[in-house]
């Protein structure tokens, strides 16, 4: 492991390093960064990579707000395969020699640490990337890139794979070279939608690869310069499936062993992790913002199902056994999988949600209630669905359930402008505001000549 900045010199030399890029993000996911030649490391480690904070966005910085220092951490070291002489170093945001508490980043860091130094627990996560591969039209428009992908039912077609296969390798091939691991690779539900496993590792290093995961996806597309372009965006078609990012969790001692893991449990789970999922469950709506944290995001949650036959995203709070219709399910002993975050949100947000949520349950040792084992849920009644609590409709609602939730407020910390929650659920009234001001096609389609008639 590189931890001292005598190891990253001696790995950077050995690997004829030219560049360091010093990456981070903000609230909303985007990779933020900037290139400095190997002669001014040591400046970069210093210093960090100065930002002004308002122009990256999503860090609660006004223009008149001095630089924003990205630190690198020096055991983040990642060769870029396809760009050799160049390597990445996770960084992290800084004012005043301090963490920046409204970072994502630190956000999770410190739940991290905290664990850590009170419990001795580590919290694991996988994340399964969904991504679509489009062209655009010539009016902005977008189409899928394989053209001939139509089939009805495309989840794990071969052709569909086959004919993407020069991009699909590439990214399979360079997720290996940097270490990761990439168990599989499939074609998904909708037409021209891909997946990628990654191997689980720490929460941190997850969500900073995914980080990475999605530079390096729009990286090898540009240079393959045949125009195709990935995007992780909930739902870019109407009648197709969305993106998620479905996340595998489970919680682990300093002896190496999993605390979620029960050989004489029904689902090969703990009471722990029974008490974890009872977290999510009670907390569902005040965590929503942060694991659907765009408009788009609630355009996957309870349409209609599109051409493939399902939509595969939750629409109420409830978990199951191996049941994909369910938010949360149980796929293997040891482990759980929250299927209701959106391919667009912030990984770091995302997962400090989820963990917020489930120390929550495991304090209060909540009880999750019914587990659904084999009913798809989206064929129940509604009388049937009666007892579980509907997802939120918008990204309006959802600020509105974060600003209230007590367990947000308090994991997701505060700062000298205030708490996190208040900052980033205004930000996300303000996005639907301007999103909701738009008047879109369907509404002409539907309204210019008159009263929409009754359906």
């Amino acid at each position: 492991m590189i931890d001292s900045r005598e190891k990253l010199k001696e790995q950077a030399e050995k690997d004829g390093i030219e560049f360091f890029m010093a990456m981070g993000t903000e609230v909303n996911g985007k990779p933020n960064a900037s290139v400095a030649p190997a002669q001014y490391l040591d400046d970069l480690l210093d210093e960090g990579a100065a930002f002004a904070g308002f122009a990256a966005g999503g860090l609660w910085q006004e223009p008149s707000d001095g630089d924003i220092a990205y630190m690198p951490d020096p055991s983040t070291y990642t060769r870029l395969p396809w760009r050799p002489n160049m390597a990445v170093l996770m960084s992290y945001p800084h004012v005043k020699g301090q963490p920046w508490p409204y970072a994502p980043q630190n956000i999770l860091k410190r739940l991290m640490d905290t664990i850590q130094e009170e419990k001795g627990w580590t919290f694991k996560t996988g994340m399964e990337p969904e991504f679509f591969l489009i062209r655009q039209n010539d009016d902005g428009s977008i189409k899928i890139a394989d053209h001939l992908d139509t089939s009805i039912k495309p989840c794990y077609h071969a052709y569909g794979i086959e004919r993407s296969w020069p991009y699909l390798s590439k990214m399979s091939r360079y997720v290996n070279e940097m270490g990761w691991g990439n168990p599989a690779i499939d074609s998904e539900d909708g037409n021209g939608q891909y997946e990628m496993n990654i191997d689980y590792s720490d929460a941190m290093t997850t969500s900073d690869r995914l980080i990475l995961f999605h530079y390096m996806a729009h990286a090898v597309a540009y240079q393959d310069g045949d125009g195709i372009v990935p995007t992780f965006m909930g739902k870019p078609f109407t009648g197709n499936t969305g993106n998620g990012l479905n996340t595998h969790f489970s919680m682990w001692d300093e002896n190496g062993n999993n605390l979620f893991q029960d050989d004489n449990d029904r689902y090969g789970l703990s009471k722990m992790a029974y008490h974890f999922i009872g977290g999510i469950i009670e907390n569902a709506w005040g965590m929503q913002a942060l694991i659907g944290s765009n408009v788009n995001a609630y355009k996957r949650i309870g349409v209609p199902h599109p051409t493939s036959g399902s939509t595969w995203t939750p629409t109420h709070v409830m978990y199951g056994g191996n049941n994909r219709t369910t938010m949360l399910r149980i796929p293997a002993g040891g482990r759980v999988e929250h299927r209701g975050v959106d391919g667009g949100a912030s990984p770091h947000l995302a997962t400090a949600a989820i963990l917020a949520a489930g120390l929550d349950g495991i304090e209060r040792e909540l009880d999750p209630g019914q587990c659904l084992e084999e009913r798809n849920t989206y064929t129940m009644s509604r009388k049937e669905l009666a007892d579980f609590q509907p997802l939120p409709a918008t990204l309006w609602e959802a600020a509105n359930a974060l600003q209230e939730s007590d367990v947000m407020r308090k994991a997701m910390g505060c700062g000298p402008h205030g708490d996190f929650v208040d900052f980033f659920a205004e930000e996300k009234r303000k996005e639907f505001a301007m999103y909701h001001s738009h008047v879109t096609q369907w509404e002409i389609d539907n309204y210019l000549m008159g009263p929409m008639p009754m359906v």
